[in-house]
């Protein structure tokens, strides 16, 4: 049975699928803090996750993860937490930018200037993305919970919706006419 939340014309949507995906080479299912937090926090917005795993912070590993769960029919959106620092085996981000069609800069942008608040100028190693893979949303996050929970809450949760329905093409757009 798969989860709705309500439109704004009263009928009810499906909710947005989300693969989500643990870029670690030391975590496992039972130490896995940031990816237990990414699904659980993307529960209580409404969106339903499936498919969590754990992948080695490999390049080709971890770009092969996020092509698959992209890939398929049934996911709307692949949420990556960890390797998206400047660490040596820190790649996610290598693994990720080369497949995005159309990277959202202002995604990274509004992650880093939040994480200002909390954590200051080292809120610049973060190196968060999100983008598109087709009619997908793709975004990944630091692995640290606090990182997870600021990206979830501060800006997946209040967009996420959006950005599926116009990567999709079916967001209606409103443009006001300029005043004559």
């Amino acid at each position: 049975m798969s989860a709705t939340s309500s439109g704004t014309s009263g009928e009810a949507k499906p909710a947005i699928v989300v693969a989500t995906i643990t870029a670690s080479d030391t975590r496992t299912t039972a130490d896995d803090e940031g990816g237990r937090l990414l699904r659980e926090l993307l529960a209580t917005a409404g969106f339903r996750t499936l498919d969590h795993t754990i992948v080695r912070e490999d390049l080709e590993t971890l770009r092969a993860a996020v092509v698959a769960a992209s890939d398929r029919d049934d996911v709307d959106a692949v949420i990556v937490t960890g390797g998206t620092g400047l660490g040596p085996r820190d790649v996610t981000i290598e693994a990720i930018a080369p497949i995005l069609d159309k990277v959202m800069d202002g995604f990274g942008e509004a992650f880093r200037r939040l994480s200002w608040d909390e954590v200051g100028a080292r809120s610049m190693l973060s190196r968060a993305i999100a983008g598109t893979r087709g009619k997908r949303i793709v975004v990944a996050l630091p692995g640290s919970p606090n990182g997870v929970r600021l990206g979830v809450t501060a800006l997946v949760a209040p967009v996420l919706a959006h950005a599926v329905a116009v990567a999709r093409g079916e967001a209606k757009h409103h443009h006001k006419k300029p005043k004559e």
